[in-house]
């Protein structure tokens, strides 16, 4: 890497989307940062800028089109400036070819499956003036391993174990974008996370499109369930998540797993999408109304105060008034800690979008508000069901809005701000005083507890039997 006007050549990265697509910027970032780059502050001091992007949803693909708008005077006032876009809005199959059109500006395209090349599509880009396109139709055969991660935060971490997706929902363009389900080996992810322990990380998220499915394609009889039991052993990491989870595959070994392992988090983020059985079986999702609730029932059951969070999809295809009406029914019903609500967005190449019955703008605009205020007030009365009780925080630090307070998350995944005094990544036991549908308050009652829970290790089975044994 050569300096430029007295200093090496800088990046900005603009990321867009989901937790699998932030780990893929932190990747990004490492390869560009071993190729000698070093990290701009902004846009405007930056020599290269890479947008990773996202397609689940068109509101998605307009705001990358928005943000290339606004650096085309930039890259006029720097005609040496490198723009490029990568992810899943460019490996959508006809968007490279839409990008160059809508933005002749824009250096170097890629897609999810050649990430690693980008410091050398840069490279080219910048020595031969030549925009560089370079969409692979489907991923190496071996996931390349080993490559360098820039993380933001030196707390939690994401760690990747699945790639791709193998349900073809058919609202989703995730499986065409993705690729095909791809595990990565056990000890590789191991090895990763024990790095990360060593560094002073204290949680990681484990990532995959369908994290339940992990270990299908290795044929080596390790499962997820295995898996997290394998990452609850590690010293130094104090909490595990994972994300995300399909309701079909969340089977009741798994959630024995989650109950035994001591540093696997009480949080269930189990995307429901609808209620309504005629919407769920148009939709590809393989579970019935029914078969959601049995779940639910067996969670907390065996996972007491575990809280369960869940996505939403309103107007989809033929949803009919009374097919909002029983996902409405199903909120009430679940009584959800929070859930993410979407409007149907039709992606071209899937099944959904050349559904008839498509529902009009107007009716999915007032069904969304009326589940929003379905939920907030259920997620209010959950959470009102906290005040005056103890719960374990890990601190992140000064709380964003007011830097005289600090913030931290419980293991539910709720958010408590609180007073005090602690370094980020201890661990605080905090009495809830106040609380509102997003974030709990509260006060200090310890300096700090340990990692591990001791009522969850004492319920724990002995180490390397739980973990043969299902319902």
């Amino acid at each position: 890497m050569t300096a430029e006007k007295g200093h090496p050549l800088r990046y900005f990265t603009f990321t867009f989307g989901c937790q699998m697509n932030d780990h893929d910027s932190e990747v990004l970032r490492g390869l560009l940062e071993k190729a000698g780059y070093e990290r701009a502050a902004s846009e405007e001091t930056a020599d290269v800028i890479i947008l990773n992007t996202c397609c689940v949803r068109e509101r998605a693909e307009n705001k990358v089109f928005g943000y290339l708008g606004k650096l085309k005077a930039l890259k006029a006032s720097k005609p040496g400036l490198v723009i490029g876009v990568g992810g899943c809005m460019a490996q959508r199959q006809g968007m490279a070819e839409a990008i160059r059109r809508q933005a002749p500006h824009v250096d170097v395209i890629f897609g999810t499956h050649n990430l690693h090349r980008v410091p050398e599509l840069v490279r080219m880009a910048r020595e031969t003036r030549q925009a560089q396109l370079e969409v692979w139709s489907r991923p190496l055969e071996d996931i390349p391993e080993g490559l360098p991660v820039r993380r933001e935060d030196g707390l939690k971490a994401h760690v990747t174990i699945t790639y791709g997706c193998n349900n073809f929902c058919t609202y989703c363009i995730v499986p065409y974008v993705r690729g095909r389900e791809r595990s990565r080996p056990p000890e590789v992810i191991l090895e990763e996370i024990r790095g990360l322990a060593a560094e002073g990380y204290k949680e990681v998220m484990l990532l995959g499109q369908n994290v339940n499915s992990y270990g299908r394609d290795l044929n080596n009889g390790v499962d997820f369930a295995d898996l997290l039991a394998m990452v609850d052993g590690i010293a130094g990491i104090e909490r595990v998540r994972y994300t995300t989870s399909h309701p079909k595959d969340f089977s009741r070994r798994l959630i024995n797993a989650v109950a035994a392992c001591a540093k696997v988090c009480e949080h269930f983020h189990l995307p429901v999408q609808a209620g309504s059985d005629a919407v769920l079986a148009r939709m590809h999702r393989r579970y019935t109304r029914d078969d959601y609730f049995r779940l639910v029932d067996q969670i907390r059951a065996r996972v007491p105060g575990a809280s369960i969070t869940t996505d939403l999809i309103v107007g989809f295809p033929g949803e009919t008034e009374d097919d909002f009406a029983a996902t409405l029914d199903l909120v009430e019903r679940v009584r959800f800690d929070s859930a993410y609500t979407f409007i149907y967005s039709p992606r071209a190449g899937t099944k959904a979008a050349g559904f008839p019955d498509q529902v009009e703008a107007e009716v999915k605009k007032n069904r969304l508000v009326r589940l929003v205020e379905r939920q907030n007030r259920i997620s209010q009365e959950v959470n009102q069901e906290l005040l005056g009780q103890e719960v374990e925080v890990l601190v992140e630090g000064p709380s964003k809005t007011n830097p005289e307070v600090l913030s931290g998350r419980t293991r539910t995944n709720k958010i408590v701000i609180f007073s005090g005094q602690a370094r980020p990544g201890e661990l605080q036991r905090v009495r809830i005083t106040e609380a509102g549908a997003w974030t709990l308050f509260g006060e200090p009652v310890a300096r700090k507890v340990r990692g591990r829970v001791l009522a969850r290790q004492a319920e724990q089975l002995q180490p390397g039997i739980w973990w043969r044994y299902s319902w």
